[in-house]
């Protein structure tokens, strides 16, 4: 197989070099290098690259001037934002995701340290590009239809019995999240009767301003959590970048709690965390998610959740940015349904539709 070609934009010359050196070290890997952004939509019908690395503030034509021209003749090319790790950082990228970027690095913060640049740069983005471009070639893009248009089951229980009632919502989501999250988000209703809790993975900074974003343009409640906080109904609780996020029972109620302990399948918050935490304060009355997103994070957590009894739902590979958290899921025949991500909202909505009707036939019998 061919090396993939990867048009590296950048105005920085250290940059531009740090990466190509990163990059070319992997013989699956080619490079491109442009300037500015401008220069760059010159160079892709000569160079026909199969992924963009875009740096966000540039002269002539910035990152997100460069993804909305791009995105008009190539709307499948996968671009990765390569962004600072500041507040300003931070919202350009959240833009640049809702404009139809594919993922995002952020840039090495001590440029001055040249082998840890590399080593970090190395391990974040080598990998994003290979499975964005893994799933955009022809031999591995799912076809659509190998997807059912609704639920179908994937691994159902041997001694599955009456579906329990739903007491919480737990979310887990990586590459692609930020925009699977506003789906489904922003099509649930603000009186939904349970909480929302969510491991995403990003770094400190992004993560509130991807609470502050999503609560402007959905109905519930989304808030990043700062531990301490008793959760309820309609409200939506985000994971704080490098702190993992747990649900804890206490005073007869439930709360969040943060831990920045250490990392888990490399990633701090790690889904894995919140679904174990998830399990243990409710049991089988949970609803798990597992959104688009590469690795096998959320997992081991999946296996907990079903073992106590809670549904566990996957994103199905077809809408997914990246199958690797869901796939994973589904692979261990953990997901009790896998489904469409247009479909997640009504799914949500009808499984806590259940906590209603048993508490009217609860009331109902009592009376």
């Amino acid at each position: 197989m061919a090396p993939l070609r990867v048009l590296v934009v950048d105005d920085a010359v250290v940059m531009r070099r740090l990466l190509s050196q990163v990059l070319e070290e992997d013989p699956g890997l080619t490079v491109i290098t442009a300037a500015n952004g401008r220069i760059a939509l010159s160079k892709l019908v000569q160079a026909s690259p199969d992924a963009v690395v875009l740096d966000i503030e540039m002269p002539e034509l910035d990152g997100l001037g460069t993804l909305r021209e791009l995105r008009k003749t190539h709307p499948r090319l996968p671009v990765i934002m390569f962004s600072t790790l500041t507040e300003r950082g931070a919202a350009a990228t959240l833009e640049a995701m809702s404009l139809g970027a594919s993922d995002y690095v952020t840039k090495p913060a001590n440029v001055g340290s040249v082998n840890e640049s590399i080593e970090r740069v190395r391990a974040e983005l080598v990998p994003k590009i290979k499975a964005l471009c893994e799933r955009c070639r022809p031999e591995g893009r799912p076809e659509a239809a190998s997807s059912p248009a609704g639920p179908r089951r994937a691994a159902p229980r041997s001694d599955a019995g009456p579906r329990q009632r739903v007491d919480i919502v737990a979310i887990g989501s990586s590459t692609g999240g930020p925009n699977a999250l506003h789906a489904v988000l922003s099509a649930l209703p603000g009186s939904l009767e349970v909480p929302v809790v969510i491991t995403q993975h990003m770094p400190p900074v992004f993560t509130r301003l991807l609470a502050e974003r999503l609560d402007a343009t959905c109905e519930l409640q989304v808030q990043e959590a700062s531990g301490g906080e008793r959760i309820g109904p309609g409200q939506v609780w985000i994971a704080p970048g490098d702190h993992h996020l747990e649900v804890r029972r206490a005073g007869g109620g439930v709360e969040l709690a943060l831990d920045d302990g250490p990392p888990e399948n490399s990633c701090r918050p790690a889904v894995d965390v919140l679904f174990r935490s998830v399990a243990r304060a409710y049991g089988g009355r949970a609803l798990a998610i597992v959104l688009t997103g590469m690795g096998a994070d959320g997992q081991r957590g999946a296996e907990l959740l079903r073992e106590a009894g809670s549904h566990v739902v996957a994103q199905d590979e077809v809408s997914s940015v990246v199958w690797g958290m869901p796939g994973a899921v589904v692979r261990a025949g953990l997901a009790d349904e896998v489904v469409t991500l247009d479909d997640v909202p009504a799914l949500i909505t009808d499984h806590v539709a259940l906590r209603r009707s048993s508490a009217v036939h609860l009331t109902t019998a009592r009376g």
